[in-house]
């Protein structure tokens, strides 16, 4: 009896911008595999017929990807290669795949790269901060209310911290990061990655906003902010100052002794500190 071969999963990285950017080797395996899983067909079409690709195409899309995950396994079971592209840049970061490759290997289906463009790392080549930690939050919660909640538990993390942005929230966004990290936070603003308008600005938070308010064309595009992570100092003593705060709150009510405990507990201050700023008052 003569076993089935299974296929590969090919995960395809596709230009953000540039389609010059569109590797030799992915032109290959697009080519080869017998179906291409785009995350909107009509847009990925574009850049099969620059490069003569004329593989088949079926949508997947975060509407869709449990349904099509199946489908997709079941001809990966039997034999077909299939590749995975989004519509710009990596798939699974910020956008769907991760399930269908999650399948492909709980299924023991053999999953390989074609690794490429990446509007995350490319910011971060530019930015001139900090990359050898950082933090990918992709897109910020879309309301205004969630989007600084999520900002001010970010606000003491040290790492640099990347997000991506659309053009209707870049305002907006920057307004609230002035308020949750500090106008003096240094960042960079990248727009149009690799395309015709691309810009980098660079600068404090409040610098940043400013220009995008005053500037519409600034306003326009596809965009990855690039964020200093907060100095180790700032942390703290912002964290000693909510300790005082809350440790003053509890010694009108607490001996001081445990005040200092539960507020260190609460606030991540240290606790002997707070106890000497109680003696000291």
């Amino acid at each position: 009896m003569t076993e089935t071969r299974h296929g590969t999963l090919w995960v395809v990285a596709t230009p953000i911008g540039n389609l010059d950017d569109l590797a030799p080797r992915a032109v290959a395996v697009l080519k080869g595999v017998a179906v291409i899983a785009a995350e909107d067909t009509r847009h990925s079409q574009v850049l099969l017929s620059r490069f003569a690709i004329a593989t088949p195409c079926v949508a997947y899309h975060e509407h869709n990807e449990r349904d099509m995950s199946g489908k997709l396994v079941a001809r990966l079971l039997a034999g077909d290669d299939v590749a995975l592209v989004s519509d710009a840049g990596t798939p699974t970061l910020s956008d769907p795949g991760y399930r269908l490759v999650h399948a492909a290997r709980e299924a023991r289906v053999r999953v390989s790269t074609v690794p490429g463009p990446s509007a995350l790392v490319a910011a971060l080549s530019v930015a001139g901060l900090p990359s050898d930690r950082f933090a990918f939050e992709g897109f910020l919660p879309p309301r205004g209310a969630a989007r600084r909640t999520r900002l001010d538990a970010l606000r003491d993390d040290t790492r640099t911290l990347v997000f991506y942005e659309a053009k209707h929230r870049i305002e907006e966004t920057l307004a609230d990061l002035v308020e949750s990290f500090g106008g003096e936070r240094r960042a960079v603003v990248a727009r149009e990655l690799t395309k015709v308008h691309e810009t980098v600005l660079d600068g404090t938070l409040a610098e940043l906003s400013a220009r995008v308010r005053d500037n519409a064309e600034q306003r326009l595009g596809e965009f990855v902010l690039v964020v200093a992570g907060a100095a180790t100092d700032d942390g703290d003593a912002r964290r000693q100052r909510d300790g005082e705060r809350v440790f003053a709150l509890l010694a009108k009510e607490l001996p001081a002794g445990k005040a200092a405990k539960l507020a260190a507990a609460i606030t991540g201050a240290k606790r002997n500190a707070l106890y000497r700023s109680g003696a000291e008052d």
